[in-house]
């Protein structure tokens, strides 16, 4: 849903002027941003901007100290939290299994909203069904036996994503998915969000990254963050831009975006 059709349906997520102190210290600072149905959105900024503080916010894992966040029109404070979650497909790479499960079964966890096997829990033939076509979707297939512990961290990454959709939720938070990932890795992820992201068209994400290289080439949206305030927020077009990517990251850089992926090199000084 793009265009006319997005503007007119409520919005996904609404921060409004959210500031989070935790210990005294300001973490979030007057943040305010509006999600559409089939926005994709990248959350940027340097280490320790805030960046996955918000998206915990987002995935209604943490309240705001003041200002208000509206998750699927559900208001934090007013909800079941835990219920909501259920709702939001929210992928950390720090997945915390314990146990050897193959990936069909880890990507069945999403259903039960639980990291292990809920036992004597069985999915239905139709949900078993959407698990075998996400796993598919994501590049799985011929893993789809496989115990977690052989798969490569790519590999886990991209089941957690099926994982995550398992609910059908609206939105899709991805925290930094490209961690740790060599570059054939980040690639086959990266291909696999895009494919995502025009396959479901009702979708909407929010990335975290610091790396532009890891953005899929839908990312409609992009919000700047820097010491927990939003430097620049909107279309991908105005907000990523060389100038203020490098106030962003304090240094001069040299933005360029071909096929739909940017490239990121550090500006040489003029000589005099």
């Amino acid at each position: 849903m793009t265009g006319a059709h997005a503007s007119h349906a409520p919005p996904v997520l609404r921060v409004d002027g959210v500031d989070l102190v935790r210990d005294g210290n300001i973490i979030l600072h007057d943040v305010s941003l509006t999600v559409r149905p089939g926005e994709h959105w990248a959350l940027l900024g340097p280490n320790g901007a805030g960046k996955s503080t918000l998206l915990g916010l987002l995935g209604a894992l943490t309240h705001p100290t003041r200002g208000t966040v509206d998750v699927l029109g559900h208001r934090l404070g007013r909800v079941d939290m835990r219920q909501l979650r259920s709702y939001v497909g929210h992928v950390d790479p720090r997945h915390a299994l314990r146990t050897p499960l193959r990936v069909k079964d880890v990507v069945l966890t999403g259903l039960t909203n639980t990291v292990e096997r809920v036992p004597r829990w069985n999915p239905t033939p139709e949900q078993a069904d959407m698990a075998t076509r996400l796993i598919d979707l994501l590049g799985l297939g011929e893993r789809r036996a496989a115990r977690w512990p052989t798969l490569s961290q790519g590999e886990r990454g991209r089941a957690l994503i099926a994982r995550a959709l398992m609910p059908s939720p609206r939105l899709l938070l991805l925290d930094e998915p490209a961690t740790g990932l060599d570059v054939a890795g980040r690639e086959q992820l990266v291909e696999r969000i895009d494919t995502l992201q025009r396959t479901r068209p009702e979708l909407s994400s929010v990335l975290v990254t610091h790396h532009l290289e890891e953005l899929p080439p839908g990312t409609t949206h992009a919000m700047l963050l820097r010491e927990g305030r939003p430097l620049a927020s909107g279309p991908v077009a105005e907000v990523l831009t060389s100038d203020q990517v490098s106030k962003c990251f304090d240094h001069p850089i040299h933005l360029d975006r071909a096929d739909g992926r940017w490239s990121v090199r550090a500006r040489r000084p003029s000589l005099p």
